[in-house]
This record gives C-alpha cells, sequence and structure tokens, in this order.
C-alpha cells in the first residue's frame, strides 16, 4: 500500500466536501456544482479505498462501479449501495445545463450521502506505524 497516496485521496475527498459546504452560504446555493462536488468527494473516498487495497483505481466516475469492487474486498461495503447509487446521478449531468431539478434537500442528501462514504472508507483504513504496530492516533 502507498500510504502517502491514499493520505492524497482522503485529503482531496475532504477538500472536495469541504468546499461543497463553504458553496452552501451562497445566494441562491449553486446547487449542481455541491452535488457534483459531493459526488467527487465520494469518488475519491472510494479510490482511496482501492490504493489502500493494493489496487490502481480506475478512471471512472461510476460510484457503483467503484463500490462494487471496494464489496469484494470488504462485504460490507454493500452498506453504501443507496448513497452511491444517489450521488452517480451528480457524476457528470449537473456540468451541463438543463439537466437536473435539484432542490435543497436533495443538496442536503447529497452532502449526507458523501460524509457517510466518506467516514465508511475512513473507519476501513487502517494505518500501520513503520513497526507494523497500528497507529492508534490516526
Amino acid at each position: 500500500m502507498d500510504r502517502s497516496a491514499v493520505d492524497e485521496w482522503i485529503a482531496y475527498s475532504d477538500t472536495d466536501i469541504a468546499s461543497a459546504k463553504h458553496l452552501c452560504s451562497m445566494n441562491p446555493q449553486p446547487l449542481e456544482i455541491i452535488c457534483y462536488l459531493c459526488q467527487q468527494s465520494a469518488e475519491k473516498a472510494l479510490k482511496a479505498y482501492w490504493i489502500y487495497s493494493g489496487i490502481s483505481p480506475p478512471k471512472t466516475h461510476d460510484l457503483e462501479h467503484l463500490r462494487d469492487k471496494c464489496e469484494t474486498m470488504d462485504k460490507s461495503f454493500d452498506e453504501l449501495i443507496a448513497e452511491c447509487d444517489r450521488l452517480n446521478l451528480y457524476s457528470t449531468q449537473p456540468r451541463y445545463p438543463f439537466g437536473l431539478e435539484l432542490t435543497e434537500d436533495l443538496m442536503k442528501l447529497a452532502i449526507n450521502d458523501c460524509e457517510t462514504i466518506s467516514a465508511f472508507v475512513k473507519a476501513r483504513i487502517i494505518y500501520q506505524e513503520e513497526d507494523g504496530e497500528e497507529d492508534t492516533d490516526a
């Protein structure tokens, strides 16, 4: 496992969700961009798990595909089916006009979904110190 690559993917995931939350303060709220950033955050978290598992992630935005592969490594990823399914809608369509009818409630759900995926992945990434002992401070 490339620890620095895992950390980098997690950091990018965290930046996307922080950016989405920051944009919530705008008036009007850019719902499409917020939902897109939520999808991106989830995508990067799932890809971090691939790297953690020693697999190079594919160049895809399909959260269902990414989650399916995670599930082959850890069956508990089946708990994220609904979140990945909902966020998958925001992978490309929000970047173009006349696509989705988004509401503030859907935006809040997208934020919740990506936070759920991020926390789930982070809980499964076990960081170890150089001597092989588990790092309990992570």
